[in-house]
């Protein structure tokens, strides 16, 4: 049977599976990599692994990830589960070795983590395009996150290492690299000398020259560095499409949420961007009903898709994790929650309706991830009259779309 892994919420949990894979050896076992952003990221890991034991009565089942690292006994007493590991023990040959029926948990205090380990890999297992991570944890306590206590502090992988790592994917035919991380803008301040993100990517860029297309993860935007907005200006291969952690559109909520940046920074980081790169397309994060979110606090966060010129929503119906301040902050309503997310998700479909209205008769050059789909550098999936494969960079004319993915021709 082997190893198995089920893979849960960011692309740098997809990142360490194909670490898991190997760590992990040839143990039959089926892993199920969590995350524990929201409460309903937990109840879903939760259910999935009910069904494995229904659908694999005998299956080893290890769960580990963010989830695992956060609520170890909550996976620990359910009966269907026989061990679990931390974020750092799930990457250690010797942790898997040392696995028996007695040693159940292996959780260990993730804030001690002082290094981002860099673990070369090979490829992802059936993916067009490869992650490499360039830092782990972050240092900033946002009022509604559980993830710095599912990641610790923040620490960089140096960046030799992840030139190293970037060139072997190459070398195995990945055409398209993504920098993850938890927060990549903080790249380097934990390295000698404090290099930034943008110093990293035009490394990476300069010494891996058949590198076609190189894209980052979710930033932040307050912390985007002079040669990262450099490198977007000038270099092609660095992809036009920037995903943002913006949270709200109002004040007083980035406040109430210890965030770092103001509503009018946002709006002029994007104007700055588009100015350098007119091509540019953005993702946001926005969260629906955080607590004391007014009608009129909402409708900010609203009207920032125009704003900024949003294209792609992540919209988080507010989810209270124990342990945050902004759990003992006065909730929201639940329907209204419910109701002001799906007011986000309209927009932004609106939104990204208008974006592909605009791709209409334009060529794009598009990544293909599987035989009849792909993405273009903006990353708008693409449906493709032609089956082809995967990991091919081939042009297309944009013929139509169907509200949610562009036609080719």
């Amino acid at each position: 049977m082997g190893v198995e892994v089920v893979t849960f919420g960011c692309r740098l949990n997809a990142y360490e599976s194909e670490v898991i894979r190997c760590a992990a050896g040839n143990r039959d076992a089926v892993v199920v990599n969590t995350c524990a952003v929201t409460a309903e990221a937990v109840r879903q890991a939760r259910q999935t692994i009910r069904r494995i034991r229904r659908e694999q009565p005998s299956a080893r089942i290890v769960v580990t990830g963010c989830a695992a690292q956060t609520e170890a006994n909550t996976f620990a007493v359910m009966p269907e589960v026989d061990h679990v590991l931390g974020n750092e023990e799930k990457l250690s040959r010797e942790v898997w070795s040392g696995l028996t029926a007695e040693r159940k948990t292996a959780v260990g205090d993730i804030m001690a983590a002082k290094a981002s380990t860099p673990r070369l890999i090979e490829g992802l297992d059936g993916r067009a395009r490869a992650f490499v991570q360039v830092q782990n944890g972050c240092d900033h306590r946002c009022t509604f996150c559980i993830i710095p206590f599912g990641r610790g502090n923040s620490r960089s992988v140096p960046m030799d290492e992840v030139v190293v790592q970037v060139r072997r994917l190459v070398e195995n035919g990945y055409r398209e690299v993504v920098l993850t991380g938890v927060d990549i803008t903080s790249y380097g301040s934990d390295l000698p000398d404090a290099p930034r993100l943008g110093a990293l990517v035009k490394q990476i860029l300069k010494a891996v020259p058949e590198l076609r297309r190189l894209r980052l993860s979710s930033i932040d935007s307050v912390e985007a560095d002079a040669d990262l907005l450099d490198a977007l200006a000038g270099e092609p291969r660095l992809m036009p499409h920037l995903h943002l952690s913006l949270q709200s559109g109002d004040d007083l909520v980035l406040k109430r949420m210890k965030r770092r940046h103001l509503r009018a920074e946002a709006i002029k980081f994007c104007a700055d961007v588009r100015r350098l790169r007119p091509d540019v397309v953005f993702g946001a994060d926005i969260i629906a009903g955080f607590p004391t979110e007014t009608e009129d606090m909402f409708l900010r966060s609203l009207d920032l898709v125009e704003h900024c010129g949003l294209t792609f929503l992540h919209v988080f119906p507010f989810s209270p994790r124990p342990g945050t301040p902004a759990a003992r902050m006065p909730q929201v309503a639940p329907a209204m929650i419910k109701d002001r997310a799906r007011r986000l998700r309209e927009r932004g479909e609106a939104a990204l309706r208008r974006h592909l209205d605009g791709e209409i008769g334009r060529r794009r050059r598009v990544l293909v991830e599987s035989r009849t789909l792909g993405r273009t550098e903006q990353f708008t999936q693409v449906r493709l009259g032609v089956a082809l494969e995967p990991g091919a960079i081939v042009e297309f004319q944009i013929s139509g779309h169907d509200g949610r993915q562009l036609h080719a021709a």
